[in-house]
């Protein structure tokens, strides 16, 4: 794929660069905005429900939600290897950072597939028409949170899939993109993975952690 130079805004790497990072910048702001707006409505539950949602807290696995949290930590290591590798024009190593950037988010995904599986057999998946059947106290507000739950957590395994095959899509296309694209392509994916991987890091502690 040759360079992008459609317009006399982008006739330079640098240039394009800049753009690129300016609108990824402006994504990740308007994903920001919903992601703040649905913690907004959780926390808030949280202060008029603080015992029910502490209650339902507990039913969730907290080690495979620590050991996603391990996951993701490390993907955002390797994109960053991923980058730094492109920057120095080792491009066969950049490959396999963005690589294992992949296989690790589809790692998280297998992990928190287990994990809803066991929430469903065990009822307190409020999702699909899937009959509730919580037995701890407060089953209302309980349900309220498992929703929240649920909401969240597929909201960001959605935001990791699109990253996943934007990903793919790059590797597909490495072979016949030049070295200023590649660049340009590994550092606005890398901009939005670290995002997903922060919002995870908040989506943590509120959901697995109340008052542990």
């Amino acid at each position: 794929m040759g360079a992008s130079t459609e317009s006399v805004a982008f006739d330079k790497p640098a240039r394009e660069q800049a753009a690129d990072t300016f609108a990824m910048w402006i994504f990740i702001g308007s994903e920001a905005m919903l992601f703040g707006a649905i913690l907004l409505v959780f926390l808030i539950a949280r202060i008029s429900y603080g015992p029910a949602f502490a209650a339902a807290s507990h039913h969730l696995s907290l080690p495979l939600g620590t050991l996603n949290t391990v996951v993701l930590i490390t993907s955002s290591f390797s994109m960053a290897l991923a980058h730094l590798f492109g920057n120095r024009g080792r491009w066969r190593a950049s490959t396999w950072s963005l690589a294992a950037t992949a296989l690790l988010g589809l790692v998280f995904l297998g992990i928190k597939a287990a994990e809803y599986t066991m929430e469903f057999r065990e009822g307190i998946a409020p999702v699909l028409g899937v009959p509730f059947t919580y037995d701890g106290p407060d089953p209302v507000h309980a349900e309220f949170f498992f929703g929240l739950y649920f909401a969240m957590a597929s909201l960001h395994a959605v935001h990791l899939i699109g990253g996943i095959v934007v990903i793919a899509g790059m590797l597909v296309m490495w072979s016949s993109a030049t070295q200023s694209s590649r660049l340009r392509r590994v550092r606005a994916i890398g901009l939005y993975w670290h995002f997903v991987d922060i919002v995870w890091v908040f989506l943590f502690p509120i959901l697995y952690l109340i008052n542990r």
